[in-house]
């Protein structure tokens, strides 16, 4: 009888064996696959982040690009008006030294005045501000020589104011364009691209 216990025990822990096996190895496969999905969740996660992030960064660049693009065309627009207005003032002190035509130089310069008005209105909105403070000192040497033949318009000018104004005003509007101009180039990076 002794032996049939122990044939029935070995045949109980053989089925239990079996059983437990079969068991633990449906537990280890549902962990493994368990691990897998949970892997395979988190890739998903990180590639959606990635992209996420590579999505931002584009818009982030595209945004730099269309201001870069703004500042761009607003610094053609002020530096055009400005070197016009100048233009202008200098065509008056012309019209003004030859009294010939004074009245449609007259008529310019007013029109030059308020082109580099509005384009000035614009830069104050859009431009850093190293810009705008050369752009903004410029644009008060330019009015201060609008005022200056202004006043000599209502009182016949002396040759000497002219002449003054020649050397000393257009010469001082003239550097202020000019740093006003290097200023515009060194935001847009232009001077540094290599060549």
């Amino acid at each position: 009888m002794r032996e049939q216990w122990v044939t029935l025990t070995v045949a109980i822990v053989g089925v239990v064996g079996t059983l437990g096996a079969a068991l633990l190895t449906q537990s280890r496969a549902e962990r493994t696959k368990r691990l897998e999905l949970e892997a395979a969740a988190q890739q998903q996660r990180e590639d959606r982040q990635h992209a996420d992030n590579a999505r931002l960064a584009e818009q982030v660049l595209a945004r730099q690009r269309e201001l870069l693009d703004l500042r761009r065309a607003c610094y053609i627009s002020l530096n055009t008006a400005s070197r016009q207005y100048l233009t202008a003032q200098i065509n008056l002190l012309h019209a003004m030294r030859n009294g010939m035509e004074v009245d449609t130089s007259l008529e310019q310069m007013e029109a030059r005045r308020l082109a580099h008005r509005d384009s000035y209105a614009e830069a104050q909105m859009i431009v850093p501000a190293p810009v705008l403070h050369a752009a903004s000192a410029a644009s008060r040497t330019l009015n201060r020589g609008y005022g200056i033949l202004k006043q000599m318009l209502a009182l016949p000018p002396e040759a000497h104011a002219l002449q003054d104004f020649e050397e000393n005003d257009v010469a001082t509007s003239w550097a202020g364009l000019s740093d006003m101009r290097a200023a515009m180039r060194g935001d847009l990076g232009v001077d540094d691209i290599p060549q």
